[in-house]
Order: structure tokens, then sequence, then C-alpha cells
């Protein structure tokens, strides 16, 4: 796939940091003020700053986000566009693929670049990414239409004091993280890989540690301060604005005995606690990609070769487990091995579900001990439509730091899905 008409990542794609939604579970969280469209807006208008090129070569925007948590996310990445700084003449296109949107959009976009069919060659570059604000709101089902106090609700904002005693709202975060057609929630269904691969609590709460202490050490190392794009934020009672620099989850003063004392989360006689599953945050990515050949022409420095991506679905009752058939294809259109990958990025979405992905990506070849040198979704978290993108822009730029060539990036998608990209650097 490498040659003149191989999709590049220009040098200087950009992220937001990554706080948690609340603050010690108690406080409302950093970025409790965003919506999706602000993030991916925060995270466009950084890459653009940072990616020296005249941005009427920008053809179209293509970002993702996994859901519709707020009012205006019905206009998605057209929304994160303007917020970005970019014309109303620059159309854009959201996708969705759950917690593989934001990879979904790099490869939509590169469809978008190498079929021609909608390709503008007069701006032939494309900005790719993905955002999400997990603060999902709370919600009322089924009252549109009946009697809510002394009148029936039609339109505009419901009276909760003219609803009956005892009215729940539903919480749609939650809501989100149950899949119909397993019957269970995401995290049963990270429970059920951990039995099926005969994975323990001891080796769950271990890859949790594993992950928060190299997420500290990546962070202490500065690593991650070449993607962050420090946001200022005011809080609540605070006099002057404060400025978030880093992802606030990675827990310094972790220990196996602390991690140990966790009660299950999900199930009784689980291993699944809050230690080891993934972290919820909010956060956006974004990049500018386009052709080789286009990057020589306006003389843009590319970051990485994208030459291989895949996508592949699994039985929804082992969600986790689609990164390796995904990962497959990926390699296999790429032209390498596995041995020859020498950074992952896979999302941990639970401890047990990564490492029966991990299990698996050593038969392909792909050492254990290059997946996820960083740390990953444990310790930093994942804010599911920007966890895509941010894992892409990671690896690259770790890539070209540490002077190696290959590398993978991949995660499973709710439903019983897996995408993967395979990175070059250059």
């Amino acid at each position: 796939m490498v040659g003149q008409d191989t999709v590049v990542i220009l040098d200087g794609a950009r992220r937001t940091p990554r706080p948690d939604i609340l603050i010690t579970n108690q406080e409302p969280g950093l970025f409790s003020r965003f919506s999706t469209t602000q993030l991916g807006g925060l995270a466009i208008a950084a890459t653009l700053e940072h990616t020296p090129m005249d941005r009427s070569l920008i053809g179209h925007v293509v970002m993702g986000m996994a859901a519709h948590s707020h009012r205006d996310s019905i206009y998605g990445a057209q929304g994160m566009a303007w917020r970005g700084g970019l014309g109303q003449d620059v159309p854009a296109l959201t996708v969705a693929r759950i917690c593989g949107s934001g990879a979904e959009a790099l490869c939509v976009g590169a469809d978008l670049l190498l079929s021609g069919l909608r390709h503008d060659a007069a701006r032939p570059f494309l900005v790719v990414g993905g955002a999400e604000s997990m603060q999902y709101p709370f919600c009322l089902y089924n009252y549109r239409g009946r009697k809510v106090g002394t009148a029936v609700q039609k339109y505009g904002p419901c009276d909760v004091q003219g609803l009956p005693p005892g009215t729940q709202l539903q919480d749609m975060l939650l809501m989100s993280l149950y899949d119909p057609s397993a019957k269970m929630s995401m995290a049963n269904t990270a429970e059920e890989l951990g039995r099926r691969y005969g994975i323990t609590r001891e080796q769950a709460d271990a890859f949790g540690f594993r992950s928060h202490r190299r997420a500290k050490a990546a962070r202490d190392a500065g690593h991650f301060e070449e993607e962050i794009e420090p946001v200022r934020v005011q809080t609540d009672g605070a006099a002057e604005p404060i400025e978030v620099r880093h992802d606030t989850h990675i827990m310094d003063d972790i220990s196996l005995a602390k991690m140990s004392r966790l009660p299950a989360a999900f199930e009784a006689g689980g291993i699944i606690t809050a230690g080891n599953a993934s972290a919820v945050v909010d956060g956006g990515a974004a990049m500018v990609i386009g052709k080789e050949s286009d990057a020589q022409k306006h003389d843009v420095r590319p970051l990485a070769r994208v030459i291989g991506m895949g996508v592949a679905a699994c039985d929804s009752a082992i969600m986790g487990w689609g990164p390796v058939p995904a990962t497959r294809q990926a390699l296999e259109r790429a032209g390498i091995q596995g041995d020859a990958i020498d950074h992952v990025e896979l999302n941990e979405a639970f401890a047990p579900q990564a490492l029966a992905c991990v299990r698996d990506f050593e038969e392909l070849g792909i050492d254990p001990e290059k997946v996820n040198p960083y740390g990953s979704a444990i310790a930093l978290g994942h804010p599911l439509g920007a966890t895509g993108a941010i894992l892409t822009l990671t690896c690259a730029y770790a890539l070209r730091r540490h002077q190696q060539r290959y590398g993978l990036v991949t995660m499973c998608i709710g439903g019983g899905q897996g995408v993967a990209l395979v990175l070059e650097s250059i």
C-alpha cells in the first residue's frame, strides 16, 4: 500500500487532555461544561495551529462521535469544524462506530481521498479525528403527548414538578453500556472473555497496575506533551481559570495491595473492578491527512503513513475480542507480519478483555511487551468517539520519538466489532 497515493498523517496532530467526568467522584469534572462538539472544536483548532499549512487546502472534515450527549450533538462534525476555525464552505461528516469512531473517521477520510469520487483536488487535505463528552444526560422517556401537570407535553422543557411521584430519569451513560444483542453490559462481556481465557483477578489487577505505572512513567518523561494541547477552564467558585495539561486519572500512589481490596463492580465473584476497567473521561483529538503525493506537492511534513486497515465483527457476547480479527486484516493488508510491529496501542476497555487480545496477538507474532508501553485506557481513560484518534496520534508520535518503524492501533467496539490501523513512521 506504500506509494504516491498512500494516505499520510501530517505532523501537528493534537488532542485535549482527558479529565475524569467527576472529580473524586463527587464534583463535576474539569470538562463538564464542554459538549462533544466543543471538545472536537478544541482539538481541530489546536491541530490547525500546529500544522503549518494553508487552511484553504482543507476540503473536508470527518469526525467520530459515539452518542448524542448534548443538545448540539446532532450537528456533530459540522459543529466541531466551525468551532475549530474552518470556514462555512468546508463540509463535514460525523461517523459513529461506537468505541472505534475516531479510528473509523480516519478510515472514511482515507476512502474519500483514495476513491476519487468526491476528492477535491483543489483542497486535497482532510481533518479527521473524534470527540466525546461522557457527560451523558439523564433522560425521561415516553412523555411526549402525555399530560404533565395541567397540560399535555408537546415540545419544550418538561416541568418535573408536574411528574407523578416516583418518576425516574434514566442514566444514558449506563443505558448506553448495555447491549441488547448480547443481553448484557459491556463489562459483563469482558467477564465472559475472562472466563473463556482463564484470566484471574490477580492477573487483571496486575494488568491495571501495569497501565498506571507505564502511564505515569510516560507522563513524567514528557512523552504526552507533544500531543496534548492544554485547555483553560473556569471551574465553579474559582476566581481565575485553571489550565488542564495532563490526563487526570493516572494514579501516582497505586499499589497491587490497594487494587486487591476493591470489590467486583459488575458480577458477584467477578474480576473487573474500578481499578482494572477503563476510566470514564472526556476528550477530543484531530489530525490532518492527505495523499503522500499532495504532501510533497504542498511541502507539508508527514508524520506517518497509514498502510493497513481492518474492521471485523465477532460474537457480541465477547465483543472485546474484536481487535484480534481486525488486526489480522490490517497486518495482511499492510503486507507485514506481527513480529514487525514495534509499538501497539490497544484500547484497554477492561483488563480481561485486553489480556485476551494480548494472548492472541502473541500467536500473531506481536511481542506482549510492546503493547501499551505508555499505558492505556485503564490509566488514561476512554472517551468513546475520541479514543481511536487519540491512540493513532499517540502511536505515530511514539514511533518517531523512539525511531521505530511500524505501529498498530486497535480497539474493541460494543456490539461485537474491532477496528485496527497499521502505521509506518516517516
